[in-house]
This record gives structure tokens, sequence and C-alpha cells, in this order.
């Protein structure tokens, strides 16, 4: 939540005893932790958590009517205690299909390694969760367009890396655009466009 002074924030501490998200926690590995909250049962957590993103992302718009979207919390769990870390948001039913609205991290979060994980940058284990939950609901995923420059960047840099473990796995092989497709969830249309962007020696 966000709070007028320090002296409010205190007396919320004192009374509050939640140390989570509001919502149905449905990731967990080593001290990472991912929950999904309904913002139509939890509409002032997350329009404080759009509030919250609005200081460092100048593009977002979305403070209110956030009801049909989905927020996807990380935390990092420290003595009895999960840290908020960073989230993204998608729509509950998108037409043109995408996975992700908006995407946050707090800055000192942006570039911690987490040792056995894989992505020591969280922007990009973000980006892979909301890919990892399109394939598990059999879908294929897009962000919400258009991109901010760091955004691209970093599709650019997941997309790519994503393709080129799937084609090594398939090496020697035919193998589709579509079933690139099926086997991430990425949409064909982004598919063909990192594959132009990948350098000729993939």
């Amino acid at each position: 939540m966000l709070f007028v002074d320090r002296e409010e924030q205190a007396r919320h501490s004192f009374r509050c005893q939640m140390c989570h998200p509001p919502g149905n926690e449905i990731y967990r590995c080593d001290q990472l932790s991912v929950f999904e909250v309904d913002s139509s049962k939890e509409r002032i957590y997350c329009e404080n958590l759009c509030l919250l993103s609005k200081l460092f992302l100048d593009h977002k718009n979305l403070f209110y009517e956030t009801d049909p979207f989905l927020f996807y919390i990380l935390t990092e769990y420290h003595e009895d205690c999960y840290h908020f870390v960073g989230y993204y948001s998608k729509e509950k039913e998108s037409q043109k299909g995408y996975n992700l609205a908006c995407i946050f991290v707090l800055p000192f979060y942006q570039r911690k390694g987490y040792g056995i994980l894989l992505f020591p940058h969280l922007g990009k284990f973000l980006v892979s969760f909301s890919f990892e939950l399109s394939l598990i609901e059999g879908k294929v995923g897009t962000p919400e367009v258009p991109l901010s420059d760091l955004g691209f960047l970093t599709y650019l840099s997941w997309w790519s890396q994503r393709l080129v473990d799937v084609l090594m796995k398939y090496e020697g092989e035919e193998i589709t655009i579509a079933d690139l497709s099926k086997e991430t969830s990425i949409k064909q249309s982004d598919i063909i466009m990192v594959l132009v962007h990948l350098p000729p020696t993939v």
C-alpha cells in the first residue's frame, strides 16, 4: 500500500498481520514465490501496484478500472515474510492474445542474480513465467503493444534465447514456424521477427 507519511505506514505495519500478497501462491522455487491476484477481488491492492509502478514507468497510464486484469506478484521470502519484488499484469480475456500488459520490477532488484535459477534478470523471469502460463493454458501469447524501448529489448533477448534453445533441441530435424509456436507459445509473427534479427550463424 501507499501511505501519506511514515507515521501512517508505521500504524499500518503494527496492525496488519498479512505477510504476503492477497492471492494464491502458484509458484515457489527457493526464496522466490509468485502469487496470482484477481483485481476484481483485491482492487485497492492492485490499484496501489499501478500507482507504484507509475513512479518508474513514464508510459504507465492504468491506475483504476483494473477489474479486467490478473496480477502476478513476484516476491522474495525472508524471515517469515514475503518481500515484494515486482509484478506483471494481464487481461483475463484478451481478444488479441496478450499474455502480458504491464511489467515492473523494483529498481534495486532488477539485476539481482539467483544462483541455480536461470533468470538473473527478474524482468526476464516474469516474461518467461507469462509464457509458461500460456503453455499450460494451451494458448499462444504476445505482450501488449506498443512496447517501450527497454521492453522490446527484453523481449527480443528472451525470444531469441528461447528459440535458439528449441532449434538446438531439434538440430538436424525439419521444424516449421508453427511447430516453434506450439513448442514455445510465442506468436508466429513474433517468431518471424526474431528470426530476421538473429545473426546468420545461429
